[in-house]
């Protein structure tokens, strides 16, 4: 079994907090009928995808 090293752990912990985040921005903007919100939120929820899928071979 192999360890992470901490890069792999940093980058982990980005797309984590940018994809809850990014769930968190689109609910709020869900409740509060914010478009602007709902839009911000689903960027941050594709960017944190697109590192995962860039990053991970």
């Amino acid at each position: 079994m192999t360890t992470r090293s901490r890069p792999d752990r940093a980058i982990r912990r980005a797309v984590l907090g940018l994809g809850s985040g990014g769930l968190a921005v689109i609910a709020t903007g869900a409740y509060l009928d914010a478009l602007w919100l709902l839009g911000l939120g689903v960027w941050a929820v594709i960017v944190a995808m697109l590192i995962e899928l860039v990053y991970r071979p």
